[in-house]
């Protein structure tokens, strides 16, 4: 498909202004859509952006939109009112019925509004998985806030400069404060309960839901619900804002597709830190449902998610491709549903999932509370679609000229509606780019510039082709290559980089190509480590790459741009002989012979091949060697298949040595 005519650099842009006060770049030679009056004549683009730059500080509309959309608390306060004698959520050690579970969010939630916290602000969350982090999520939008979730599995670095770059006002946490972090005020939220200046005690606080009179001023639909920070582009994470005019279509459609209700279990999953977590709470906690929680090891794909959603009796599970890939269907989710998100679902994994349940395949980025469209149920041996919009949204496929493809044409993926973001904070002029005119809607209206390509078939359904840009899907996490390499070539020692991704959905990892400053001529293993040590330092492990190759140099095309597909190429090369190496070296391929007799050597050999390394030493960790959660899944299962022994997943996560698992293994 052509480039898009958003970021063609040698294209004249306006700078357009609806009546709410949000700008869009728009293409100079393209009538102008209804509603949005020119702000600044024909410009570079460059001279666009940092226009809007100056004269849009803040994403957040200033101006209200007129809507009657239901807010997150309303939705939430008629659900615990409806089932209040009902199971909400459950962890190993903790039940609340919904009647407790609203008498813990509103009693939080007083102690934020006593603190001063209300619409506007911006509140940190950064929870183990369990009930508290249900509450605080909860009771930061009933208090009128929106919250920012901060994984503290996630590296310091990263979560100071979310913690920095959003503003907090506050920072939740349960015990010591999880990372050192400048600027916001830290709040037990099992600690004792202390009033804010000039605000009552506790005890003098009234029961029941929290009022509009209570908070700052009146909840409304376009105040923050939450901000999510996913891969930026330019190296810097970005956030994503997300008001609550969104929530009452993202529980309707629950309620279309799924209709969950008293009775289901629905399995959190995601980590708050994605969107697809908050589709886990809403599904159950909107409906009547209970929501099951677990530690982050239960949920591992492979046998340790199979035996969680067995024993904890789960109904509902929401499921990437990488997961469902790995984990085993039988006796799991007997008549329950399945969803799968966050990946292109393929007709394997629809034969292998959806007989006994029901099969749903979602689609929908961040920028459109959590969805956009659905599919299913789904059924072996039809095609895998995305499905249709969910209500009250819209998708257009247009053309680079901006007019809709007929059926069949592939064009790029422009989303409309309700669950739309107000932008990305802190980056205006980002927004003024993805978040565009829209000339088929109503005046002053926006659409979200996808970067996803589709096409429409003739008798309805949307079907998902790729990506228009160097964003890709890594088991279920949204990368964009360029932030790994923004990251990579800000460390010592590195004067250009490159990243490809090699293998297939379980199977996917990243490769980095770096040419050093301090060694022209490649090699350097040595420098390879320390540059993964680096990156480990300052990205969530999915963005690390696996290997990292010091080369001489990175092949050019014609036009003087790196070859990303020689260097794809050469990655997949090299994969293949690791593989062929690793497995000549382990003598552990299925049905061959295998000498237990030196366990921690038999592993390391094994762990090689999975790794698809030459050799891993038994000192070696397997996550620094480039192993992460589905490569452990997939080493414990390889030691049950091929050996008839048991190595526990979780062991790998504890204990991620060779010499220190080698010495955990027992018969099955």
């Amino acid at each position: 498909m052509p480039a898009n005519p958003f970021e063609d650099p040698d294209e004249s842009y306006l700078v357009l202004c609806n009546q709410r006060g949000q700008r869009s770049l728009w293409p100079a030679r393209l009538p102008v859509p209804a509603g949005w009056p020119v702000e600044l004549p024909a410009t570079s683009r460059a001279r666009a952006r940092a226009y809007v730059e100056e004269v849009w500080p803040d994403v957040r509309p200033h101006t209200p939109a007129a809507s009657s959309a239901e807010t997150l608390p309303v939705l939430f306060e008629r659900a615990a009112a409806r089932h209040a004698d009902l199971p909400a959520v459950e962890s190993e050690h903790t039940a609340l019925t919904y009647a407790q579970l609203g008498d813990r969010v509103n009693g939080l939630a007083r102690r934020l509004i006593a603190h001063g916290l209300g619409p506007g602000d911006l509140v940190g969350i950064s929870v183990p998985r369990g009930p508290d982090q249900v509450v605080a999520a909860l009771a930061v939008t009933t208090a009128g806030a929106g919250y920012v979730p901060l994984d503290p599995g996630y590296p310091p670095a990263l979560l100071r400069h979310m913690a920095a770059d959003s503003g907090l006002r506050t920072l939740l946490h349960t015990g010591p404060v999880p990372v050192d972090v400048t600027g916001p005020d830290t709040l037990d939220i099992t600690g004792p309960d202390t009033p804010g200046p000039a605000a009552p005690d506790a005890g003098d606080r009234p029961a029941g839901p929290v009022t509009d009179e209570e908070r700052r001023r009146p909840l409304r639909a376009d105040d923050t619900a939450y901000v999510i920070y996913t891969s930026g582009s330019t190296g810097v994470p970005k956030g994503v804002v997300i008001p609550h005019a969104g929530m009452a279509a993202l529980a309707e459609a629950q309620q279309h597709w799924i209709a969950p209700g008293p009775g289901d279990r629905v399995l959190q999953w995601a980590s708050f830190n994605f969107d697809a977590g908050f589709w886990d709470l809403t599904l159950a906690l909107l409906s009547g449902a209970t929501l099951v929680l677990t530690d982050d090891r239960a949920v591992l794909p492979g046998e340790e998610l199979r035996r969680t959603l067995i024993d904890r009796r789960i109904s509902h599970a929401v499921l990437p491709p990488v997961a469902l890939t790995a984990t085993d269907p039988d006796g799991v989710l007997p008549g329950g549903v399945v969803l799968s998100t966050g990946d292109s679902c393929t007709q394997a994994l629809v034969a292998r999932w959806a007989p006994g349940r029901r099969m749903f395949n979602g689609y929908g980025p961040t920028e459109m509370t959590v969805g956009v469209t659905m599919a299913g149920p789904v059924r072996p041996g039809e095609p895998v679609s995305i499905g249709e919009p969910w209500p009250g949204n819209e998708v257009r496929v247009l053309d680079v000229a901006l007019q809709p493809c007929q059926y069949g044409e592939e064009g790029e993926l422009y989303l409309v509606g309700e669950g739309e973001a107000l932008g990305y904070l802190n980056r205006p002029a980002l927004t003024a780019e993805r978040f565009v005119a829209d000339p088929y809607g109503a005046p002053g209206s926006r659409m979200y510039r996808s970067g996803d390509l589709g096409y429409l078939d003739k008798d309805g359904p949307l079907h998902f082709t790729g990506r228009a840009d160097r964003q890709v899907k890594l088991r279920g996490f949204r990368v964009e290559l360029g932030e790994v390499e923004a990251a990579l070539e800000s460390c010592p020692g590195v004067r250009l980089g490159a990243v490809v991704v090699t293998g297939e959905v379980d199977s996917a990892r990243l490769v980095a190509f770096v040419v050093s400053g301090t060694d022209p001529a490649g090699g350097g293993s040595g420098l390879a480590e320390e540059l993964r040590g680096l990156l480990a330092a300052r990205l969530p492990a999915h963005m690390v790459p696996s290997r990292i190759e010091v080369v001489a140099s990175l092949p050019m095309t014609s036009n003087g741009k790196i070859d990303r597909r020689a260097l794809e190429q050469r990655a997949a090369a090299a994969r293949r002989a690791g593989e062929s190496g690793a497995s000549e070296g382990a003598g552990a391929s299925a049905g061959r012979a295998v000498d237990l007799s030196d366990p921690v050597a038999a592993l390391c050999a094994l762990a090689a091949r999975v790794l698809e390394v030459p050799e891993v030493a038994p000192d070696d960790n397997f996550f620094d060697r480039g192993g992460h959660s589905v490569l452990a899944v997939r080493l414990a299962k390889a030691v049950r298949e091929e050996w008839g022994m048991n190595l526990p997943v979780r062991a790998v996560f504890e204990r991620p040595t060779m010499a220190e698992l080698g010495g955990l293994l027992s018969p099955v």
